[in-house]
């Protein structure tokens, strides 16, 4: 189940919900029980290598004068 992060605008308080998807919009009282709550936008972090491959050898350049080869 997806963790969602609010942040409730009458204490400052910070905090994160697990819930469904289809209720991630519904209001969530922060646990010191106020209502004005404003949902975070929060980073996904999903696994993998943190960077790409570089080409290797021989490889196409890509944009710009010195990277598309036009500089002889």
């Amino acid at each position: 189940m997806p963790r969602y992060e609010y942040r409730c605008r009458t204490c400052g308080d910070t905090f994160e919900k697990s819930r469904p998807m289809a209720e991630s919009s519904a209001p969530a009282a922060c646990p010191a029980g106020h209502d004005d709550t404003v949902k975070l936008l929060s980073a996904v972090a999903v696994g993998g290598s943190a960077s790409a491959p570089a080409p290797g050898p021989g490889a196409g350049g890509g944009g710009g004068c010195c990277g598309g080869g036009c500089c002889g």
